[in-house]
């Protein structure tokens, strides 16, 4: 169930209006109003159910994402900053100040997965309507570290693998005929000194590894 922003609070006597005590002429008070609030709340309701305990407001939930990405702040730093900043408040519809953390953290993670990819593209709809060619990055960084890698740790095997490798072509640019090239031999060593951590083949592969250190001397 969507939840609604109370627009229009009750204030007591303590309680003054952000607008009261903030400059209206700075740059998130602009930019809070050059979003369409209300298109947004339409195009996000659809994703949420008619019953149900009512959710974060929509217009509290855009805004923090939207400063979340502006000032590049994780989850939990952008839930706890919210709540020293005025104009943050302001910018994600806040009416009065706020002594009380918006929401917890862990409500980024459900609405994400609530709104799914297409609320996702809605979101970088808005972002570059904002800030036009500014949005765009010249670079893109990826993030790669949990992405699986082609890659393989170097081994004395490998290395001196490597080594008979190169000389053999050495020889072979150089026209020198060798006596024995060791290619099969080298291939079969290779094969034998893998898993050498296994107990039943511990001894194999030590012999094996002994034997293409010798190769690779010679």
């Amino acid at each position: 169930m969507v939840g609604k922003q109370d627009n229009t609070p009750q204030l007591s006597i303590f309680d003054t209006p952000l607008e009261r005590f903030i400059n209206l002429e700075h740059e998130l008070c602009i930019l809070s109003r050059r979003i369409d609030w209300d298109s947004i709340e339409m195009e996000f309701s659809v994703y949420f159910s008619e019953i149900g305990r009512p959710s974060v407001p929509i217009r509290r939930m855009v805004g923090l994402l939207l400063l979340k990405h502006i000032y590049n702040l994780s989850d939990e730093s952008i839930v706890d900053r919210w709540i020293e900043n005025p104009y943050w408040q302001y910018f994600s519809g806040e009416k009065v100040f706020q002594t009380q953390k918006p929401f917890d953290p862990t409500e980024f993670i459900h609405f994400r997965n609530r709104i799914g990819k297409e609320g996702a593209e809605i979101l970088l709809k808005v972002s570059i309507q904002l800030f036009g060619k500014e949005a765009q990055e010249k670079e893109v960084l990826i993030d790669s570290t949990v992405q699986e890698k082609n890659i393989t740790y170097p081994t004395d095997a490998k290395l001196h693998k490597r080594i008979i490798e190169k000389v053999n072509k050495i020889a072979k640019q150089e026209g020198i005929t060798l006596r024995q090239t060791y290619t099969r031999t080298l291939k079969q060593l290779m094969i034998d000194q893998r898993f050498h951590n296994h107990p039943k083949r511990r001894k194999k592969a030590k012999a094996a590894l002994r034997k293409i250190k010798t190769i690779a001397g010679r």
